[in-house]
């Protein structure tokens, strides 16, 4: 596994912890979550040539 996917399972390990230790996600619903917001992290990391959304609109 290489150093950027590494970062990537971590953060994504960080914010569903999060989510849990707030209240917002239930750890019987991690896996799905976990699931999600990695996605969603490795995205938003492996995409940053491309011109977000936001910036689109402009």
């Amino acid at each position: 596994m290489g150093s950027m996917d590494e970062h990537i399972l971590k953060t994504a390990k960080e914010i569903t912890v999060k989510f849990i230790e707030t209240g917002r996600v239930s750890p019987t619903g991690f896996n799905e979550t976990f699931k999600s917001i990695y996605k969603a992290v490795e995205e938003a990391v492996k995409n940053t040539g491309t011109i977000p959304e936001e910036e689109e609109k402009k």
